[in-house]
């Protein structure tokens, strides 16, 4: 019996809806980083972008547990000396909802290339609206 790998050009995408709204920052992350690397589909290949297009909608309605609204920092620097700037998650989750879910995905992704290809097939709204309709996605179910 020989062992499957997936080919690039043989895989089929699919497009998905998850609603954020109520979800918990770090599980629901988790599950689409999941998604987007392929690991749900029955060919997932280590070394191949087997994933699928992710739609997020209601990224501003995100949950954090604990005290991690107040005490949840992020940071930036603008590589300037004394440039480090910094968010709390309060901050984030009014102003930059998309941003904050989409570095939270991002860092559950491989750090290469292919790592940077998978994390192009996000796609995050604040809102309950998206322009994917022409992709007919499917709404899709989370665990747990």
């Amino acid at each position: 019996m020989r062992t499957f790998m997936a080919k690039a050009n043989e895989v089929e995408r699919k497009w998905y809806v998850i609603d954020a709204e109520g979800k918990t920052l770090g599980r629901l992350a988790s599950e689409v980083a999941s998604i987007l690397r392929g690991k749900h589909k029955p060919t997932f290949t280590p070394n191949v972008d087997t994933g699928d297009h992710v739609i997020l909608l209601n990224a501003s309605k995100i949950e954090l547990t604990g005290k991690k609204l107040t005490d949840k920092i992020y940071y930036r620097h603008s590589m300037h000396p004394g440039g480090l700037k910094t968010r709390t998650a309060l901050e984030m989750r009014t102003n930059y909802s998309e941003r904050m879910l989409e570095l939270a995905i991002k860092g559950m992704l491989p750090k290469n290339s292919l790592g940077r290809q998978m994390y192009k097939k996000l796609h995050v709204y604040a809102g309950n609206e998206h322009p994917h309709q022409a992709q007919q996605p499917e709404v899709y179910e989370l665990r747990g």
